[in-house]
């Protein structure tokens, strides 16, 4: 199963470092059941897609709650086998939880497939993100608008070779 793990830059450096992406359990986006009724379509790709962009939402948040580290959203993709990542049964179509999973025990590195970050022309539109997503997640419109401006940026594809010049 392909997952994906929202980080920072400075996650991602520290994961570099370590040679893992954490110990578990770690919170990462898929192609969930929930996931594929709220998209509706069969398409693998698009499906991937959508669990690549909700994995970008929670790097978001990360940022969110560290406004030290550098305002880029990170996803790594990574396979792990399709036992070893599970949604929580409880959450089921809870709209905060589409494509949530837990991937148990420790995800090596060198599970990556590959690594998405922002582009540094999009870091001032996701600060801005970042700074809005509390008063978005009350309801307010004008900060939804704003968080929905870091998504008009494409996360890049990095292979896991270059890596190191990302850190």
């Amino acid at each position: 199963m392909r997952v994906y793990v929202p980080l920072t830059l400075s996650g991602l450096a520290e994961a570099h470092r370590a040679g893992e992406l954490g110990t578990g359990p770690l919170v990462a986006y898929a192609v969930t059941p929930a996931l594929r009724e709220w998209y509706l379509s069969d398409d693998i790709e698009e499906l991937e897609y959508a669990a690549l962009n909700r994995a970008a939402l929670a790097s978001l948040r990360l940022l969110a709650a560290d406004p030290a580290t550098a305002r880029r959203r990170v996803v790594v993709a990574a396979d792990v086998p399709d036992a070893a990542a599970a949604a929580d049964p409880d959450r089921g179509l809870d709209p905060a939880a589409l494509g949530e999973v837990r991937v148990a025990g420790p995800l090596p590195l060198a599970k990556a497939a590959a690594v998405h970050v922002d582009s540094a022309d999009a870091e001032t539109d996701v600060s801005a993100a970042a700074e809005a997503l509390a008063a978005a997640d009350g309801g307010d419109d004008d900060a939804q608008f704003v968080v929905d401006g870091a998504e008009d940026h494409e996360l890049l594809w990095y292979a896991t070779q270059e890596l190191p010049n990302l850190v």
